[in-house]
């Protein structure tokens, strides 16, 4: 089963996304969101919800708990 943590690498990677480009949205830096992307930190609440809707996914999918 595929984390969180793999889920949101593999949706920026799918779409040729660099960390800047994701981080600029999102409002933050690219050292915490690098960290994200390796499990360092945990996503908050709020990212999580810019982070669907930016992807046009579920917070389901996105947290792995169900297929898109």
């Amino acid at each position: 089963m595929k984390t969180y943590v793999d889920i949101i690498r593999e949706l920026r990677e799918d779409r040729d996304l660099t960390q800047k480009e994701v981080v600029q949205y999102l409002g933050t830096t690219q050292q915490v969101y690098s960290r994200y992307e390796n499990g360092e930190n945990e996503l908050p609440v709020r990212h999580l919800i810019a982070l669907c809707r930016y992807y046009h996914v579920s917070a389901d999918y996105l947290l792995g708990l169900e297929p898109f």
